[in-house]
C-alpha cells in the first residue's frame, strides 16, 4: 500500500518591512489562511500562511540579526497553482481590488497555463496559474 504525505514539503520564505501588513494583504487579496504568527508588537519573528489549494509560505520581519538567510525585504517571486481558469480570473479581480499591481495580465500560455502575475504593495511578485508542473498529480 502506498500513502501520500499531506503536509507541505516546500515553504517559500519572504521578509517584509511591515510583516503584519503583508499578512493582512496576503489573506485579504489572495486568500491565504493565517496559521501561525509569532512576535511582539509590529515585529513578526515567524509566520506561516496556508495556500487554500495546497502548500504554504513563511514570512517574517526584516532587519533581524538572527536570520539564517537574510533576504532583503520586499524581494522574491513565487508561483502558486490555482485549480481552474475561473478561479484565476476571480483571484485576479480580488487581488486588484486590494491593491496588487498587475505586472502581467491574465493570459493563456503555450504550455497550457491560464494565469497572471502581480506585485504586492511591498514588492514581492506573485504568479498564479493553472499549470501544475510536469509530473505533478492532478
Amino acid at each position: 500500500m502506498t500513502t501520500t504525505a499531506t503536509t507541505t514539503a516546500v515553504f517559500p520564505c519572504f521578509t517584509y518591512d511591515d510583516a503584519r501588513g503583508a499578512i493582512r494583504f496576503l489573506v485579504d487579496a489572495f486568500g491565504f489562511v493565517e496559521t501561525a504568527v509569532y512576535g511582539d508588537g509590529d515585529r513578526v519573528d515567524h509566520a506561516e500562511l496556508a495556500w487554500p489549494h495546497g502548500g504554504g509560505i513563511m514570512l517574517g520581519s526584516g532587519g533581524r540579526d538572527d536570520s539564517p538567510a537574510p533576504v532583503p525585504a520586499g524581494t522574491g517571486s513565487v508561483y502558486l497553482v490555482v485549480p481552474d481558469a475561473a478561479t484565476v480570473d476571480a483571484l485576479h479581480d480580488r487581488a486588484v481590488a486590494h491593491g496588487a499591481t498587475v505586472t502581467r495580465g491574465i493570459r493563456d500560455e503555450d504550455y497550457g497555463s491560464h494565469g497572471f502575475t502581480c506585485r504586492d504593495p511591498q514588492g514581492v511578485h506573485w504568479s498564479f496559474g493553472t499549470y501544475r508542473g510536469q509530473g505533478s498529480p492532478k
